[in-house]
């Protein structure tokens, strides 16, 4: 587990981009040979998402080691991606980003996270349900499952 106090938080600016880019890339890669392509955040315009979204950035000794995107809806808060640098992950890093998410959807008046992500990203199914969201749905999607999550506040 890592010492919390070490991970700082920050807005993401314009610059960051570049970095917010390669850790998503570099996050993601693993799952390219379990379906057979690059999951969609490795193909978004992170000059443009970081411009129209928060992006919430984890920093560890001044080092990008995870971020989340987060964009607010009239009835929650929408996770659009969360993920961990690989060297950083297994850390607790992910928990505290999702902690963050909470953070901002109660400060915003919202009592509900909602996300999506790959049933074929079995780790990542397992991460949210341990950090308390449910399965709404899920839906065929390019040859595989989208799954559908939610988490209510209390």
């Amino acid at each position: 587990m890592i010492i919390e106090s070490a991970i700082r938080f920050r807005p993401a600016e314009p610059a960051d981009a570049a970095a917010i880019r390669d850790i998503v890339r570099a996050a993601y890669a693993k799952w390219v040979p379990v379906i057979g392509r690059e999951p969609l955040p490795m193909r978004a315009d992170y000059e443009k998402a970081v411009a129209e979204h928060p992006f919430d950035l984890a920093v560890e000794d001044g080092r990008i080691v995870g971020m989340i995107e987060t964009t607010l809806a009239d009835d929650h808060l929408w996770i659009e991606n969360v993920c961990v640098a690989p060297e950083a992950q297994g850390r607790g890093i992910g928990r505290l980003l999702l902690e963050r998410a909470e953070i901002k959807a109660r400060e915003a008046g919202r009592n509900e996270l909602r996300l999506l992500t790959n049933g074929a990203f079995e780790a990542n199914v397992s991460l949210y349900k341990r950090h308390g969201y449910t399965v709404d749905r899920e839906e065929p999607f390019m040859n595989g499952v989208t799954v559908y999550m939610s988490k209510r506040l209390t």
